[in-house]
């Protein structure tokens, strides 16, 4: 799921971490590959963001329903230039039945799913 934003590349992460709160997601992580890339390899890059972003209440009744569900945890949401604009994309967490065969994996999926729908919408 994504789509380019009109919105400059530091308002968008602010905008997608304040649309996913609205969600009841937190913000668990945040990488920036940029400043990563330059320390560690010495490569200059684009303004490229990773949230890794989480619902505990989903977090709990996933991880209950199928306990190696932890490796597609946390739902990740990227922001980054693209072209000389602002990309937001977030994990498509539909995508997680296809990888889990649980029914309960389904459910939770398509919910979450729907709510990180609606932060894409917001920002």
């Amino acid at each position: 799921m994504s789509k380019i934003v009109d919105v400059p590349f530091e308002a968008a992460v602010t905008k997608v971490t304040d649309e996913l709160k609205k969600e009841g997601f937190g913000v668990l992580t945040t990488i920036d590959v940029k400043d990563t890339l330059k320390k560690k390899i010495d490569v200059d890059f684009k303004r490229y963001v990773i949230l890794g972003a989480c619902n505990p209440q989903f977090a709990h009744k996933a991880l209950q329903a199928e306990e190696q569900i932890g490796l597609l945890l946390p739902c990740n949401v990227v922001v980054c230039e693209s072209e000389g604009k602002t990309r937001v994309s977030i994990f498509d967490p539909a995508i997680m039945p296809r990888i889990v065969a649980n029914e309960a994996i389904q459910t939770l999926a398509k919910e979450i799913r729907t709510r990180l729908e609606r932060v894409l919408a917001g920002v």
